[in-house]
């Protein structure tokens, strides 16, 4: 028989009593009674704490992995369908800078693998990107873009993709934005500096160092920008201006501060990374490449608590919810949905009902896919939940037996209930089964728009 060691439970109780102990810190009355600072400083901790939680439930950083695999399956693919692009526009040669600016961080390394670059997408001819070629490097970009919007909605608890045609017209159009998007900020930076005003701004003794160390923000502007188109676009829901902006930047800094580190690190340990040779290059890029995406991810959590700060106490822990609660949910649901329906004009999702009833979507998904799964509730690709079938034919027993009943322990075998406890299970369904009798849906709603006609008299 296994006997738990006693250390690790005293352990396990301690880092338990201790997180207690820190949220309700965080979370309680405390640090609100010095007025505005305390209320902010408890803001700036909730959601630190909340990042930190995440960070070691190890799921960021899993699928930040993930993405450095698939980046290194789709990195040339990618690279030249967006720099061909680049190349027809003639400012291919303008990348070079900008190229060394990013990959700053690895230090020697940035710069071969800058040439590595370049000298590939410079050998990139049309004739590659024709026919066959043309689909595979569409198909290897389409599926990053994929593999990105899969985490992005892992992070806004977004459990229905979008469709195949909307993938590749909303991705292709991605592929296509972020190169003009490159043309557009090359050719304004190039425009700005080449006027008289600011060769006057750079040359004047007060303003010019101003002017070069805003110059040397650009680039941060630029990927603050390119995090906050990301977080708008990508995720499979409807995400704030604000909420985005608030991730993109938090992540552009984020960056900025991991790479000066980084480079720190790589000047630091430059004579050790000689052992490993040539391999120094495909360690530091490996690194370099999860540190990245570890970012992005980080970023796009950060967007999704500042639009729903109601997870930044329970994060991805599905509430308890006992099986009066899942039958009330379940009813909310059916009833909010109806009620939506049948007004003209208005639409609800999984996420209005989770505000308006006060508990979590995390805690609605798994009841919402069981009433899909009976067919009972239906999904639009805009998240828009509508009846599966006429609210006259929805009987109101049903979508309580979507809870109470049906359901799988994981055996291969059906439970084996005493006689005893068998019959009382069924005299319990029995005495449910009447209360709501033959009631619909419809029938709720009437009951319901009657009740509100009768008060307002």
């Amino acid at each position: 028989m296994y006997n738990e060691d006693p250390r690790q439970s005293s352990t396990h109780v301690l880092i338990s009593n201790l997180d207690d102990r820190l949220q309700q810190e965080i979370w309680g009355n405390r640090l609100t009674r010095f007025g505005l600072p305390g209320r902010m400083l408890a803001v700036v901790l909730q959601y630190l704490y909340a990042m930190v939680r995440d960070f070691f439930s190890g799921q960021l950083t899993m699928r930040a992995m993930s993405l450095v695999y698939t980046t290194l399956l789709s990195v040339v693919p990618l690279l030249a369908f967006s720099f061909a692009i680049l190349k027809g526009f003639g400012i291919f040669n303008q990348l070079e800078p900008y190229l060394d600016n990013m990959l700053a961080p690895l230090g020697e390394q940035g710069e071969r693998i800058t040439d590595q670059v370049l000298t590939l997408v410079n050998n990139v001819k049309g004739s590659v990107l024709g026919g066959v070629g043309l689909l595979f490097f569409l198909w290897t970009a389409i599926s990053t873009v994929q593999k990105v919007e899969e985490s992005f909605n892992y992070t806004w608890y977004v459990t229905k993709p979008r469709n195949f045609s909307r993938r590749f017209t909303e991705y292709l159009i991605v592929l296509l934005v972020g190169p003009l998007f490159m043309v557009t900020a090359i050719g304004m930076l190039t425009s700005i500096q080449s006027t008289t005003v600011i060769q006057w701004i750079i040359t004047n003794k007060a303003l010019g160092p101003v002017f070069v160390v805003v110059g040397k923000l650009a680039p941060y502007f630029l990927i603050s920008g390119v995090f906050t188109f990301l977080y708008m676009f990508l995720p499979n829901t409807r995400v704030n201006l604000k909420s985005a902006l608030v991730g993109g930047i938090a992540g552009g800094f984020m960056w900025a501060t991991v790479g000066a580190i980084f480079t720190s690190f790589i000047l630091y340990a430059s004579r050790r990374l000689q052992i490993y040779a040539g391999f120094a290059v495909a360690i530091t890029t490996l690194i370099w490449l999860y540190l990245n995406w570890l970012i992005l991810l980080i970023g796009a959590q950060l967007a999704f608590y500042h639009q729903r700060p109601a997870f930044l106490r329970t994060g991805r822990q599905e509430p308890r919810l006992s099986n009066a609660m899942r039958e009330r949910i379940a009813l909310n649901v059916m009833f909010q949905v109806g009620q939506a329906f049948r007004n003209p004009g208005e639409m609800v999702t999984a996420g209005a009902i989770s505000e308006r009833i006060n508990v979590p979507s995390i805690a609605l998904s798994p009841i919402i896919s069981a009433l899909e799964e009976a067919g009972l509730l239906q999904s639009t690709e805009q998240e828009e939940l509508l009846p599966g079938c006429e609210m006259s034919r929805a009987r109101l027993n049903d979508i309580l037996d979507v809870v109470r009943i049906k359901g799988e322990t994981g055996s291969h075998r059906e439970p084996l209930w005493t006689d005893t406890v068998g019959k009382l299970g069924d005299e319990l369904d029995t005495a449910v089964a009447g209360v709501v009798g033959d009631k619909t849906l419809a029938d709720l709603l009437d009951e319901h728009e009657k009740t509100n006609i009768e008060k307002k008299k």
